[in-house]
């Protein structure tokens, strides 16, 4: 029984270690499909966005982007990150 007991903590505790926040900057169209909230239309519309405009400062930038209310972008943002933008 403390075997399967340590086996399940270990388990849910590489779970946890296993989450990474998406990175507006250089996700793919499918990683930000798997946001939320995020569909097709939406996906299109960050990478649409990065390209024109070189990339998210932060992910208050979502305001910016076509279908992003505050709203979702307040729910966004414990899943998101913003990393150095592509060159």
């Amino acid at each position: 029984m403390q075997k399967l007991l340590l086996a399940l903590l270990v388990t849910i505790g590489l779970s946890f270690n296993a989450y990474a926040a998406v990175d507006l900057n250089t996700a793919s169209k499918a990683e930000l499909e798997s946001l939320k909230g995020v569909g097709p239309a939406k996906a299109d519309a960050i990478i649409e966005y990065r390209k024109k405009s070189g990339g998210f400062k932060s992910v208050n930038d979502l305001d910016n982007v076509p279908g992003f209310g505050e709203k979702t972008v307040e729910g966004l943002k414990k899943e998101v990150t913003v990393g150095a933008a592509k060159s």
